[in-house]
């Protein structure tokens, strides 16, 4: 006797169905090939389910929930006879229509499932979408089958990580990658060698939810200008079809987590950029995908005259701190956790995610503390970008009960504009280099992820290349992106044959590698910045699915020089604990010197709150302490000015002799008990 036999079930056609089970929400496979739907509205009177055949512009059954289908604010019901292969779905909402409450109920139009695992209509980057077609995105089944052989989450210190940012398909499209499956999930398992030579063990994906790459589409100078980098979600639950080799073939998810689980077996983590603060739907001019049709006042901020709060820049607030909403994040990501093996994740705009329903901004956010305290979240990384486009800036301050860290974006100016010439920097950057224990004594240096460049703005060679942004190609009349770039393009702008113009480039970009590097806190690089790729001066090339965007992996040959020096900067970072420690401690420890100390150009003598452009400092590694064989000093000296400066080394115990490990102008000169530093010059000096 088969299941659906001995309980009441109704029919349609060749499908039965019932009540189904409230929980978990979305479209989930059950035994017997039944599915299970379950999604919830508060203010719909109604709910029917959709059905359709693989790209068929018409649904070959419809549903209507029956009254006693409803469970509280949840519409559930069990079918079984769907082909889960060819069908797909989404629902139609009654209720009622009153823009001006916020209220956009229409029982004609189809939504997307905000839950769904799998969304369709974009397979295939870049292919154009029919215009015709009023249902673009629909949800499909998958199945939650896939073999991970004992992986899962590898659960690393963050105080070990070197972060590297990158985007899936900007990192493997150029023709230059070498890779089988360019721009892809796939592109990227190819490319674990390189990452694994360079030295990263985590790597951080710009976003992969699924997203419409032409939303805003355009053409400016005989260009597709697209929604390249994705920071405007579709589905919170499904990865980026077109960024799959597979996604024709329904197998997104499963390359997906392939190449999550070989980056795994390899020693690298997988941290995901997540957008909760918006959505693709815009303001009110915008599409209505999803969460507008089924819940429109309980999803999104909204002014009491039912337009929507833009606190993102991007037409919509999420209503994140609505306990409805708050679920939605929570569920995704717990699923993207148990079902992807992710490792953490970084919060685009997380400062949204503390404001309440007028916008305020809340002392303790109720999302950021249950994603704190999460129990299946309880191992993650958690990464705030604590600013947003409203003005809230929390860089320091953001909401953390010790468990969010935050992009240091103190650590970015503040290098940036000392390496440039700033002397009055000199101060700051001393704490930066600490760990920023100004800003998380409360927490610790872990909580500071440092970096000098990410994908929203110059890349490390550009931002020594250029002194302004050349955005043009946009089409927006070079308004777009930041102004405040702290970027000095060492004497002429853009590309230049002046030998010494570009010898004090690739100078300024491993003076401020070397810092990164040698600082307390976790650091972060941006994939292609350790060959020296450029953007050719576009600080904001949110749109660009073209060479501007595509990493150019010629340059890797051609500046060979830096990615070598950078992988022996990582590999001694690696080797040293004092370096990578999360605590901020700097008195004198085991060596008899303390643990972290700061010299002018006389050894033991500067002033910490005075302007200065040459300065040194000195870790003291106690072997007992860090559990290394031996103790070990390790000394960075930092010469910005644009004059040459001799640097008095530090004493050291007997016996021991300063070998240099990095110097960035390959010119330094070291003398008895004293190291001559060229212009604009970095030297690390080891003894042990």
């Amino acid at each position: 006797m088969q299941l659906i036999d001995i309980f009441p079930t109704n029919t349609k056609g060749k499908l039965k169905y019932r009540i189904g089970r409230v929980f978990p929400f979305g479209a989930t496979l059950v035994a017997f090939g039944g599915i299970n739907f379950s999604i919830f509205s508060i203010e719909a009177t109604g709910c029917t389910l959709v059905l359709y055949h693989h790209g068929q512009k018409k649904p070959w059954i419809e549903i209507p929930f029956p009254e006693e289908f409803r469970i509280g604010n949840v519409y559930t019901m069990l079918v079984y006879g769907i082909d889960q292969e060819t069908t797909e779905y989404g629902y139609r909402f009654d209720g009622p229509n009153d823009p001006g409450r916020g209220l956009l109920f229409d029982k004609n139009r189809v939504l997307l499932d905000p839950y769904a695992k799998s969304v369709s209509g974009r397979t295939v980057w870049g292919r154009m979408p029919d215009p015709d077609d009023p249902f673009p995105h629909r949800g499909q089944f998958i199945r939650e089958d896939y073999l991970w052989e004992g992986d899962k989450p590898l659960e690393l210190k963050p105080c070990d990580l070197i972060i590297y940012e990158m985007h899936v398909r900007s990192f493997t499209n150029h023709e230059s990658s070498g890779v089988k499956y360019k721009g892809t999930f796939a592109g990227i398992a190819e490319k674990i060698p390189y990452l694994k030579k360079l030295g990263i063990n985590c790597i951080e994906l710009m976003p992969v939810f699924e997203f419409d790459e032409f939303e805003n589409q355009r053409e400016v100078n005989g260009k597709r200008l697209l929604n390249y980098w994705g920071y405007s979600t579709i589905d919170f639950f499904a990865p980026k079809a077109g960024y799959s080799a597979a996604a024709p073939f329904g197998m997104e998810a499963d390359e997906l987590k392939g190449l999550i689980k070989r980056l795994h077996k390899n020693g690298i983590e997988v941290v995901l950029d997540v957008v909760f603060n918006h959505t693709a739907e815009g303001n009110e001019n915008g599409p209505c995908i999803s969460y507008k049709g089924i819940d429109n006042r309980t999803y999104y901020l909204l002014t009491p005259e039912g337009y929507y709060y833009n606190f993102s820049g991007c037409g919509n607030t999420m209503n994140c701190n609505h306990p409805v909403v708050r679920n939605v994040v929570l569920d995704s990501l717990r699923y993207w956790v148990t079902d992807y093996h992710v490792d953490g994740f970084r919060f685009d705009l997380a400062s949204i995610l503390s404001r309440d329903e007028d916008g305020t901004p809340m002392l303790d956010p109720p999302l950021l503390d249950s994603i704190a305290h999460d129990s299946v979240l309880g191992k993650c990384l958690l990464i705030a970008e604590a600013w947003d486009a409203g003005g809230l800036y929390q860089v320091g301050s953001f909401p953390s009960w010790n468990r969010w860290s935050e992009w240091n974006g103190r650590y970015r100016d503040c290098v940036r504009r000392f390496i440039k010439g700033g002397a009055e920097c000199a101060p700051e950057l001393f704490r930066r280099i600490k760990g920023s224990d100004d800003m998380y004594a409360d927490r610790s240096a872990a909580a500071a992820i440092n970096f000098i460049t990410c994908h929203d703005g110059f890349t490390l060679y550009d931002l020594v290349s250029y002194n302004t942004k050349h955005n043009e190609e946009n089409g927006e009349d070079n308004r777009d992106g930041t102004n405040d770039n702290d970027s000095w393009n060492c004497g002429a702008e853009g590309e230049t044959d002046d030998e010494e113009i570009n010898a004090i480039r690739f100078r300024q970009m491993k003076n401020m590698m070397t810092i990164l590097l040698t600082s307390r806190g976790v650091p972060m690089l941006l994939s292609g910045d350790e060959f020296a790729n450029t953007q050719w001066g576009n600080n904001n090339a949110y749109c660009q699915d073209n060479e501007i965007s595509w990493l150019d992996w010629t340059y890797l040959e051609k500046n060979r020089s830096l990615f070598d020096f950078l992988c022996k900067l990582i590999a001694f970072r690696k080797a040293h604990p004092v370096l990578k420690t999360d605590r901020y401690d700097f008195d004198v420890n085991g060596t008899g010197y303390p643990e972290l100390s700061f010299h002018g150009t006389n050894a033991w003598n500067i002033d910490e709150n005075s302007p200065g452009m040459c300065f040194a400092y000195m870790y003291a590694e106690d072997h007992v302490k860090y559990g290394t064989k031996k103790d070990c000093f390790i000394y960075v000296a930092v010469n910005a000015h644009w004059e040459e400066h001799t640097y008095e080394l530090p004493v050291i115990p007997g016996g021991l002799s300063w070998k240099t490990r990095a110097d960035s102008s390959g010119a330094c000169r070291i003398l008895d008990s004293a190291a001559v530093l060229p212009p604009r010059t970095t030297l690390l000096l080891a003894a042990e």
